[in-house]
């Protein structure tokens, strides 16, 4: 569960995203305090296209870490482009964009996504 200030901090983010991007889909990301999970979602279509997380990569104690990251956004990035999925926009929830977000997205664009 988001503290108050972050539940606020991503509702505000999500609003002005959806707001402004009605043509592409979403990529959110949400981190946990052991996991890292990541989705494509058509909000048109109000479905989720593809899913990635770190629960289907090794089991470690603690797989919220950049190696880990890198692994999602390549995983990723194959399966968005299975499914055809080109222009996406960063929803990145109640994170700031560094670290481990950062690294996701990077392998989501070297993956041939555009963000």
């Amino acid at each position: 569960m988001l503290s108050p200030k972050k539940q606020k901090r991503s509702s505000r983010v999500r609003f002005k995203l959806k707001k402004n991007n009605r043509s592409r889909m979403r990529l959110t990301l949400y981190k946990s305090s052991q996991h890292l999970y990541a989705q494509i979602i058509d909000d048109n279509k109000g479905i989720t296209i593809c899913s990635a997380s770190t629960l289907k990569l090794e089991k470690n104690k603690n797989s919220c870490n950049i190696a880990n990251a890198k692994l999602l956004g390549n995983e990723l990035a194959k399966s968005a482009a299975k499914k055809g999925v080109r222009d996406v926009y960063l929803d990145r929830g109640s994170n700031l964009y560094h670290g481990i977000v950062k690294m996701v997205t990077d392998e989501v664009r070297s993956g041939g996504i555009n963000l």
